[in-house]
């Protein structure tokens, strides 16, 4: 098999991981969960939002997700081990916005945490999975 490190197939997996973790993550904002967010976040929304906060935590993440889920589930060739380890990252890491902000800002709402606990740990999962799949579909193994 190609090696799973190297940077072009790295890049690759990155860019898999960015567009099917930034579909979930914008149907999930944008439509499912945009007026819940509105009404129970209130004036603590940003509006228009910070896109360059935005656009560094997705370039972070996204990059995460391609360390820890998607570029190990390559390399096994598992969706299922993507998926695992984009899971867990996504538990810890949406555990850590939401159990921070509800310890650290006053009226945070509590019921968005394990909204945003399970949604992370979906769409992290979810997205690894998929970016595996592609990475695994359109490279070939070498003899």
């Amino acid at each position: 098999m190609q090696n799973p490190t190297t940077p072009a197939r790295w890049a690759g997996a990155f860019a898999a991981t960015a567009v099917a973790f930034g579909v979930l993550d914008a149907l999930w904002l944008g439509v499912v969960a945009k007026d819940s967010y509105s009404r129970l976040l209130g004036d603590l929304m940003a509006d228009p939002i910070n896109a360059p906060a935005a656009a560094l935590f997705y370039a972070i993440y996204v990059a995460g997700i391609t360390h820890f889920a998607t570029a190990p589930g390559a390399a096994a060739r598992s969706t299922r081990t993507a998926g695992i380890q984009g899971a867990l990252l996504g538990l810890v890491a949406y555990s850590t916005f939401g159990l921070t902000n509800l310890a650290v800002i006053e009226g945070f709402p509590a019921t968005m945490v394990p909204v945003d606990l399970a949604w992370g740990t979906l769409a992290t999962g979810s997205a690894a999975a998929i970016a595996t799949a592609a990475v695994n579909r359109f490279t070939r193994e070498r003899p």
